[in-house]
């Protein structure tokens, strides 16, 4: 197998005419190719004037001492080999169905392990009536929204697989995707995506697999409590009623399921604060963003632009985040007389505007002395406060960008208009915001439209508010068992135990604490 590296295209080409170019461009007889797949395809747009892409690929040949000049393909990592330890006759109990937990369940029933998930929310099918019934009313159902239920919150958002961590686990999550429909270019793309639309439909075939399997799905089961003997856990009781014996406990919670951190705070479970973000959504037309990262010369069919975006200030940073190109800003709280926002995408990104969260960080030390649910509170009111100003209707406050910086009340939109359901208020954001969020976020809009012309645009919209883009809080674990360091069988796993960040990460935390279970006597 041979790897060719850096080859520039500034052409749309299918994959036979690819093979056709490298055959030609590298000098490698088209009869000696047995298999040319993309490894990596990005897209290089520094020079306006020249933009192209650059792929690699995997291309298995006879003959391979002919092509000692290119670089053979010798990744070398390979998964470790889990070895099974496990006795216990009693099932795994995994609470939440978010990509930790999915991931985790997978595993486990590839070791022949018999799952029970847990899963407050409804399964997918129900739960997307639920959240479309959301976007209409402005009333939100607590147990089935686009926080909870079957697929967790990444199922209602564009389907980031891009990561900052590295690890032998990413390409089995990105196969694992494919496996169950998403479409393949994600193994190779530089920021690989599924969409809302792609997410309903692998959810639904992970969990028909997982019961094939022998594990159980249980829907609506809002998690209660655990029993604790010897400081070992032998139970899991879920609404109110029923009990599950068990001696192994995943929890796979979101960063939304405030009731799990009064649980762990009322079980004298070990966490500590951590820091996270808040600030608002800002919306532009997606054309002006095409513009400004490809220029208007290229005569590339590209995807949507994306951008990331950072200003460090005196005291905090500003950050986009959770960027969305082609979407709309989304609707997400999961508590009654709040709003919440997010950004969601269909796999194509073909609408007029495109979102991302503008995020302000929060420190433990803003914290410091206070009781460990404080910055729970903290999120909430900013939540509670949204709501208000947005009319009590289930409106979001949205705001132009001029009004914002100037501190003025919104009487009408310009040219993008907000895409926010079941809508939104035109109001003034600066009157909820902490002041160190409110000017934060002033600065970076500031300093972002000098990296992307007409980002500080008059007519730009920002809806609030995003408070929701990581958990507060971290379930302290053992670092080499991943078990809590409270209780014997206890494993906080994925986003909302403060452990990943997001599908991908989330994914591979949930693999590798059920190697972790499957591997433990």
């Amino acid at each position: 197998m041979l790897r060719i590296d850096n080859v520039k295209v500034n052409k749309d080409l299918n994959l036979e005419e690819l093979k056709d170019l490298v055959s030609k461009k590298y000098r490698i007889n088209k009869n000696d190719i047995q298999d040319f797949t993309i490894y990596k395809k990005s897209i290089d747009a520094r020079d306006k004037s020249n933009v192209h892409y650059v792929y690699s690929f995997n291309v298995m040949v006879t003959n391979e001492s002919k092509y000692s000049r290119y670089t053979l393909n010798e990744d070398g990592k390979r998964l470790e080999k889990i070895e099974i330890k496990r006795t216990s006759k009693l099932p795994p109990v995994i609470v939440g169905s978010g990509p930790a937990g999915l991931f985790a369940a997978l595993q486990m029933v590839k070791y022949g392990l018999t799952p029970i998930i847990l899963e407050r929310g409804k399964n997918v099918e129900e739960r997307q009536k639920d959240a479309e019934e959301y976007f209409k009313t402005g009333k939100v159902n607590e147990s089935s929204n686009v926080q909870f239920g079957e697929g967790g919150a990444g199922t209602f958002s564009d389907g980031k697989l891009n990561t900052g961590i590295s690890s032998v686990y990413i390409a089995k999550v990105l196969e694992t995707f494919v496996s169950f429909g998403a479409p393949e270019q994600i193994l190779y793309v530089n920021k690989p995506h599924i969409g809302t639309d792609n997410l309903v439909k692998i959810v639904k075939n992970i969990r028909k697999y997982i019961e094939s399997k022998g594990g159980k799905y249980i829907f609506s089961a809002h998690f209660d409590d655990f029993d604790i003997q010897n400081g070992k856990i032998v139970s899991v009781r879920y609404n109110e009623v029923e009990k599950i014996n068990t001696d192994t406990l995943v929890l796979a919670t979101g960063h939304s399921s405030r009731d799990i951190f009064e649980l762990m705070k009322k079980k004298n479970v070990e966490m500590e604060k951590k820091n996270f973000s808040v600030g608002v959504r800002i919306e532009h037309k997606q054309k002006l963003i095409n513009k400004s990262q490809y220029g208007t010369k290229t005569s590339l069919n590209l995807p949507p632009a994306e951008y990331k975006l950072v200003y460090h200030g005196k005291d905090r940073s500003c950050y986009s985040f959770c960027m969305c190109p082609g979407g709309v800003v989304v609707a997400s709280a999961s508590e009654k007389n709040t709003i919440v926002t997010n950004g969601m995408s269909t796999f194509i990104r073909d609408l007029e505007n495109a979102n991302s969260a503008l995020l302000v960080n929060v420190t433990v030390d803003d914290f410091k002395g206070k009781d460990i649910l404080a910055a729970v509170d903290f999120q909430r009111k900013l939540e509670e406060a949204a709501y208000i100003l947005g009319g009590k209707n289930g409106f979001a406050p949205a705001q132009k960008v001029i009004d914002f910086l100037e501190g003025r009340e919104t009487k009408e939109f310009g040219e993008v208009k907000p895409t926010y359901l079941p809508g939104v208020k035109p109001s003034n954001l600066n009157d909820i915001l902490p002041n160190f969020v409110k000017e934060t976020l002033k600065e970076g809009i500031k300093y972002f439209g000098k990296i992307i012309k007409g980002f500080d645009a008059d007519d730009s919209v920002i809806t609030g508010v995003e408070t929701r883009s990581s958990s507060p809080l971290k379930i302290t674990r053992d670092i080499n068992t991943l078990m809590s360091k409270s209780v014997y069988g206890l494993y906080p796993t994925g986003e909302g135990p403060g452990y990943a960040g997001g599908i991908m990460s989330a994914a591979i935390d949930g693999i590798k604490v059920a190697n972790m279970i499957i591997s433990n006597e």
